[in-house]
């Protein structure tokens, strides 16, 4: 397997969204070496997760010569790193509405991570939509998760050929969804319920309220698709596998 360019994958996790939350990144040399990386935070959101799985491992890789293949499921970090960034900075990290840029620090760090590979190998950004069975983005959603509980996950580094993950099964896709326009209101999939871990699909909001109301404890969100239920269940701090019973 020749290959000169290194493939990185990253995913962040976070119960609550504000809440604890989890990291997970894999590398791939040119050597065929797999290093898994990993961290954890007690009170963050799911988008600073995803920004620190890339930054450390752009670190770990940051004098390597090679390109950089960076497979990730945030359109938040692609879009952010590869366009929003430049206009942020040039307005002093001011939105064009004005507002603070939310989650600066971690954008500065990113930023000075990139640059600083100089002229180093080129980081290509691609979209790896989440849940779809791309492996090396469901290691690091498995990793991010259990990080994010606090749950003992075994971090592997050593060769490829003992890795029991294909990183080389990347997504045929990598184009970025569509943005929606300003007050574009996204379209209701299904709507969620949760009680106690019990989770539910629900194909109206009235039905769902009826399962929700006046419940101590109990979470409800609407999804957008099948892939945005699975989202809802990870800031749910719940398994990707976990089952879902119709309402």
């Amino acid at each position: 397997m020749n290959r000169d360019y290194i493939i990185i994958y990253s995913d962040g996790a976070c119960s609550g969204n504000p809440g604890p939350g989890g990291w997970g990144s894999i590398i791939l040399t040119p050597e065929n070496l797999v290093r898994e990386l990993g961290g954890a935070e007690r009170s963050t959101t799911n988008n600073r997760m995803e920004m620190a799985a890339a930054i450390e491992a752009l670190k770990v890789v940051q004098a390597r010569p090679e390109a950089i293949h960076f497979y990730t499921d945030s359109t938040y970090l692609i879009r952010g790193i590869t366009q929003w960034i430049w206009g942020w900075k040039k307005r002093g990290w001011k939105t064009a509405e004005g507002e603070d840029v939310s989650n600066r620090d971690l954008w500065q760090d990113l930023a000075e991570v990139v640059q600083k590979r100089g002229t180093n190998g080129k980081i290509e950004w691609k979209y790896s939509r989440g849940h779809v069975g791309i492996p090396g983005n469901e290691r690091c959603d498995r990793i991010a998760v259990a990080f994010s509980k606090n749950d003992y996950v075994n971090l592997y580094e050593g060769s490829y050929e003992s890795y029991g993950h294909n990183l080389m099964q990347i997504p045929s896709d990598t184009s970025l969804p569509e943005m929606r326009q300003p007050g574009e209101k996204k379209q209701a999939f299904s709507y969620l319920s949760n009680l106690g871990g019990l989770v539910y699909r629900h194909k109206d909001w009235p039905s769902c309220q009826r399962r929700v109301s006046g419940k101590s404890g109990a979470k409800f969100k609407k999804a957008t698709s099948a892939a945005d239920e699975i989202e809802i269940l990870k800031a749910w701090g719940l398994s990707s596998q976990t089952p879902i019973q119709e309402g």
